[in-house]
């Protein structure tokens, strides 16, 4: 049989090879010990010197040219081997058919971002200080005099160096007129600490406070701002609101802020009835405040005003006790949680 003949049968066999095991077959065929190409190659010690030398060029040639061809073939039938797998061995990344838990978002952050977004409205910016205090940031510079009661190891929580965890954020208020000069339109919030546990305290809360600080803001102003926040935050556009005398160390005039709401029936209900609840303190910064932080009393004026974020929280998504947001029951969050990428609507927008 001539070369060029072998090479066409070679050539089909190795093509028709479907996976590696037929290629392999169709290699030992044609290279192997009994393989057809070897045969020929023995083929030559019969021979005379010039044909070996002719006939023996040929079939080098056809050997180089199959071998190249198994492996180009080689090659074709691994991707499609790869090709075929990866097919038959794909995963399914998306999420399983079943209920998963999730996280959700805490009634203290959601309560934290609401707060954020009703008071940067009015043009409000966020400050923060540090929950370690020392007695003049916490008390003296807010005009609590030597003696006072919250001044007390019963109330307050000190370290031996004289330090202590701060009982409000007015520190940061402090902080704030220390470091800047007015205008100043701020609110601040985040942990406080008191000596204190039952149905309605615990030892950590939190408290958000405003200050606002320049020289033409009155009390019709603070009154103002403090009807369009509770307004805004309990969804309520006409919910009733009343001012009663108070008295703060750090304001003067000093007054409670009171919602209009119902308990018929022991179901509190706001913005109905004839009833009032306690919702927050303020008033108008006291002179001596202004001065303790190197603001002018005789120049400038503002108010101030301050709330606790549990006890909001509490009245807007009906959660009885005060005590259950810091157990870390996944029940309750489960319960009283924001879905993250459902969560309720701000509040109203009021004009």
């Amino acid at each position: 049989m001539s070369t060029q003949s072998l090479k066409q049968e070679l050539t089909a066999l190795i093509l028709n090879a479907k996976d590696l095991a037929s290629l392999d077959e169709a290699r030992v065929a044609a290279l192997g010990k009994k393989g057809r190409i070897t045969d020929l190659m023995k083929s030559l010690g019969t021979m005379d010197a010039e044909s070996r030398k002719t006939f023996g060029a040929e079939v080098n040639i056809l050997k180089d040219d199959i071998a190249t061809l198994i492996a180009q073939q080689e090659d074709a039938l691994k991707r499609q081997e790869m090709d075929a797998r990866l097919s038959r061995e794909t995963i399914d990344i998306s999420l399983p058919p079943r209920n998963v838990k999730k996280g959700s978002i805490h009634p203290i952050s959601q309560t934290m971002e609401e707060l954020i977004t009703i008071f940067a409205d009015m043009g409000f910016t966020v400050a923060e200080g540090p929950d370690i205090e020392d007695d003049f940031h916490n008390f003296t510079a807010l005009n609590f005099p030597e003696g006072h009661p919250a001044r007390e190891m019963h109330d307050t929580f000190y370290f031996p160096s004289g330090h202590l965890l701060r009982t409000h954020t007015s520190t940061v208020q402090v902080r704030t007129m220390m470091t800047q000069k007015p205008p100043i339109r701020i609110i601040c919030m985040g942990r406080t600490y008191r000596s204190d546990y039952d149905m309605t305290h615990t030892p950590m809360f939190h408290q958000m406070e405003g200050l606002v600080i320049d020289d033409h803001t009155t009390m019709s102003h603070l009154k103002a701002c403090l009807m369009d926040f509770v307004r805004s935050f309990f969804n309520i556009a006409d919910l009733n609101v009343r001012f009663r005398p108070s008295f703060f160390p750090f304001t003067e005039p000093s007054a409670e802020m009171d919602i209009g709401c119902s308990r018929k029936n022991g179901e509190l209900k706001l913005g109905v009835g004839d009833d009032w609840l306690e919702i927050l303190g303020c008033g108008m910064v006291h002179p001596n405040v202004l001065k303790n932080c190197g603001i002018d009393p005789d120049q400038y004026q503002g108010f101030a005003f301050g709330m606790g974020i549990e006890r909001i929280a509490m009245l807007k998504y009906g959660i009885p006790d005060l005590r259950t947001f810091f157990e870390s029951d996944t029940r309750w969050l489960s319960h009283y949680g924001f879905d993250p990428l459902n969560r309720p609507n701000r509040a109203i927008k009021i004009s």
